[in-house]
């Protein structure tokens, strides 16, 4: 293995960094170092951070003079073969260099203290550091110190997208501040500093610049309450840090990072693998998406609570006859429509619906009167909520292969309980599955009986996870899902917890209408979604009821002796 300081300043790669958030327990609960970067004419340039920096080759010989911690545990932690405790003291230099706080132990043992004479000796050292005419083990040496590595904490592991001009390798490290020293910025790589709240910093984010890592560390800080607590967590055995990387895709007000957990993580991997930052992670109604040579997205402009970003409309097909198959024409709406037939690059030969709620299917008879197109899909067994309109001529079961034009073939799949007639269909040669709102993005699904059924809904995931040949998941509503087996786990575990409180809340409430159950059971959720849930909930008792764990008598609910 290289020696991971050979490329600290090279352009080859990124470079090599080590980072540390410092924090302490004020008035307001926690609170954390920011300070602000002088203006250079780059892309970190008035940013609000916290201290660090670049590795430095003479960061190796302060080995010597760590205290706590040697370079096999450091580098076990960190996950490298060795060298890892260069992290470590290049992040304790950077915090003495930039905010003037040193974890250092004294002659006693003790974390240093700074009375008036300490540090006015001292403050020189920090210029010197920074220009590199003197060493950190220089410094432990004038002045019989020892560093006090141990305090720091592993938090966090970053490298910058591939698509930025200046790149780093950088090791988040977090300790708290010691008690007895000031922190004061340099004046010459930090221009301002404050102690803030977390939440208090994203509120402001507007004024204050805050990089990607920056804004990602607040809000992880953000869950913790006091010190103790937050380094706990952060120290605590067998925690995993998760390299993040973040892919840049582009927005209304520009190119943006994007950190694993936004929607838009997966699809601009798949649309973007090289890191050219030339895919959208917004979602733009009207706006035709090539998702590859045989899919084409369009999203209608209805997005609301319900329907997310808006509803997905998918265009399956191509090949030498140039022929498309429409998935989910969507709403009542010829603006839609329109946007349809613009994105499709040849005549529209056939089209599927994977439901017919409103937000689906309403607009297939406007698509079929200007294509022709054959109508495939089912009618629904409740007609509540339903469009009333639609009549497939031909009905699918589920189970069919339909061949269309560019080596494409839909496989159909029946999966009751968001709606009887739901389906969903499979790319085959994509591994592609077109989920309607079998699964969506954001949002669990409603289940709304009659038509709803929980343990249908439950029943067809469990059969999604026996599927083989699923590796992507097209939603109704959202962006392009990667690693389909975590989602649909995920969702059938959601849901179980949300029985389980369904369950727990008639133990404690017996003979309690749905109405009152309801903030119980969604007590994680905002009231103005109440009336919604209070469909799933319906379904989740009516689940109950019919499996004989529960029984009702004049609206009112009570478990089963």
């Amino acid at each position: 293995m290289s020696d991971p300081l050979s490329t600290a300043a090279s352009s080859d790669g990124p470079r090599r960094a080590a980072t540390i958030v410092v924090v302490r327990d004020g008035t307001r609960g926690l609170e954390v170092l920011l300070s602000r970067r002088a203006e250079r004419g780059d892309h970190n340039s008035g940013a609000w951070v916290f201290p660090g920096g670049l590795l430095d080759p003479a960061d190796r010989a302060a080995h010597a003079c760590c205290a706590g911690l040697d370079d096999a545990v450091a580098s076990a932690r960190l996950g490298v073969e060795s060298h890892g405790l260069d992290y470590y003291v290049a992040a304790v230099r950077e915090c003495f260099e930039e905010s003037g706080l040193l974890f250092a132990l004294d002659a006693t043992g003790a974390l240093l203290a700074f009375d008036d004479d300490l540090a006015e000796r001292l403050a020189p050292w920090r210029g010197a550091l920074h220009r590199g005419e003197r060493t950190l083990n220089d410094l432990c040496t004038a002045f019989g110190l020892r560093l006090a590595v141990d305090r720091l904490a592993y938090l966090s592991h970053w490298i910058t997208p591939p698509i930025r001009p200046k790149r780093f390798d950088t090791r988040f490290f977090v300790a708290e501040a010691p008690h007895q020293q000031t922190a004061l910025h340099d004046g010459t790589e930090m221009v301002d500093q404050l102690w803030v709240a977390p939440a208090e910093a994203l509120a402001e984010r507007a004024s204050l610049k805050l990089l990607t890592p920056t804004q990602k560390t607040l809000e992880l800080l953000g869950r913790h309450e006091r010190v103790a607590g937050l380094l706990a967590w952060a120290g605590a055995p067998g925690r995993r840090v998760a390299l993040t990387v973040p892919r840049i895709g582009l927005g209304r007000e520009g190119p943006r990072p994007v950190v694993p957990e936004e929607p838009a993580w997966a699809e601009l991997g798949r649309l973007d693998p090289h890191g050219r930052g030339d895919a959208w992670c917004e979602i733009r109604p009207g706006v035709a998406v090539r998702m590859s040579p045989r899919v084409i997205r369009i999203t209608a402009d209805n997005g609301s609570v319900m329907t997310g970003p808006g509803t997905n409309t998918y265009l399956v097909g191509g090949g030498d006859a140039n022929e498309w198959a429409v998935i989910d024409p969507g709403p009542r709406s010829s603006a839609h429509v329109e946007a349809i037939l613009a994105a499709a690059p040849g005549p529209i030969r056939w089209i599927f619906a994977t439901h017919t709620h409103l937000d689906h299917s309403p607009a297939t008879a406007e698509l079929r009167a200007r294509t022709g197109a054959r109508v495939h899909g089912r009618v629904a067994a409740h007609r509540e909520w339903q469009d009333e309109a639609f009549a497939p001529d031909v009905t699918l079961a589920g189970g069919e292969r339909i061949a269309l034009p560019g080596d494409s073939t839909l496989r159909v799949l029946h999966t009751p309980g968001h709606a009887s007639n739901h389906l969903c269909y499979l790319l085959e040669q994509e591994r592609t599955l077109f989920t309607g709102d079998h699964l969506m993005q954001l949002s669990t699904v409603v289940i709304n009986p009659p038509d709803g059924d929980m343990a249908a809904y439950l029943g067809s995931l469990r059969a999604l996870l026996d599927e083989e040949g699923i590796e992507w998941l097209a939603p109704g509503h959202g962006f392009l899902m990667a690693e389909p087996r975590r989602v649909i786990e995920g969702v059938i575990a959601h849901r179980l917890k949300r029985e389980a409180k369904v369950i727990g809340a008639l133990k404690t409430r017996p003979q309690a209408s749905a109405d009152e159950l309801l903030p119980i059971v969604y007590d994680d959720v905002s009231p103005r979604l109440h009336p919604m849930a209070l469909r799933s909930l319906n379904a989740h008792l009516d689940k109950l009821r019919r499996e004989g764990a529960a029984r009702e008598r004049d609206g009112r609910w009570a478990l089963s002796p």
